[in-house]
């Protein structure tokens, strides 16, 4: 299962990458947003890594050591991870209201948005429910990946994509809160570092693939071409307008 799962997660990089060669083919074809190997590696690392430390005995190891670590030096626990994970989603529409308008409109934001966030809890939860990894603190069995964390980096990604046109300063704090999301989740001893790091890889990608998305289904039936031609006419008994609409 967890071979399956794993493919499941990097096949769709596959098809679009060829489509992506495909598309380069045709004539007066302009694409925002593509997923290639250079724009995909960060997640698909992130990820790789975390997967590979279900069975990894290195990496097994090396999370016990940073949990040993974490319990000898920090006695308390945080909850901020609870909301703050949703603080780099909700800054967006929060400029929204203050008029720093980002890349797209209100309605389209929450339809990049809301896809963002079902591929994220589909693959999440996937995952969740078929590898069964005990959480540090024996609570649980479904420790891999942390949701917090894949929450907070597909907010994270999408305040970065609306507003890395105005100033790179927004992704940088989107991306501080995600991580910060991260370190809590390890301290709070409710992850291992691999379940964290595979969170921010699926966070990332979904909201990746999200824009991918909107921009070769949803952003062409909105561009379709519409024209309107309105023309007088006269045939020597009626004089109007004449009105031609294009869709």
């Amino acid at each position: 299962m967890r071979f399956y799962v794993f493919i499941f997660f990097l096949f769709p990089l596959q098809i679009f990458a060829s489509n992506q060669l495909s598309d380069s083919l045709k004539e007066n074809t302009r694409h925002e947003y593509v997923l290639n190997l250079k724009n995909t590696v960060i997640p698909i690392s992130l990820f790789t890594i975390g997967f590979i430390g279900i069975e990894s005995d290195a990496l097994k190891s090396f999370n016990r050591e940073v949990r040993e670590e974490v319990r000898e030096n920090i006695d308390r626990q945080f909850t901020a991870d609870d909301f703050l994970q949703y603080a780099p989603g909700a800054m967006v529409y929060a400029n929204d209201l203050l008029g720093v308008k980002g890349k797209h409109k209100l309605q389209n934001q929450l339809l990049i948005h809301g896809t963002s966030l079902f591929i994220m809890g589909a693959i999440v939860n996937t995952l969740k429910y078929s590898e069964k990894v005990e959480r540090p603190d024996h609570s649980s069995f479904n420790s891999f990946p942390s949701g917090h964390t894949a929450m907070a980096f597909a907010n994270a990604e999408f305040l970065y994509q609306e507003y890395k046109d105005k100033s790179i300063w927004y992704g940088i704090a989107g991306y501080t809160i995600a991580s910060s999301i991260g370190v809590f989740r390890i301290v709070n001893n409710r992850h291992w570092v691999t379940d964290v790091l595979a969170g921010a890889g699926i966070g990332i990608f979904s909201t990746k693939l999200s824009y991918f998305l909107y921009d070769r289904v949803f952003a062409k039936k909105n561009n379709k071409t519409k024209t309107t031609l309105i023309s007088p006419f006269y045939n020597s008994k009626q004089l109007g307008l004449c009105c031609s609409i294009t869709f």
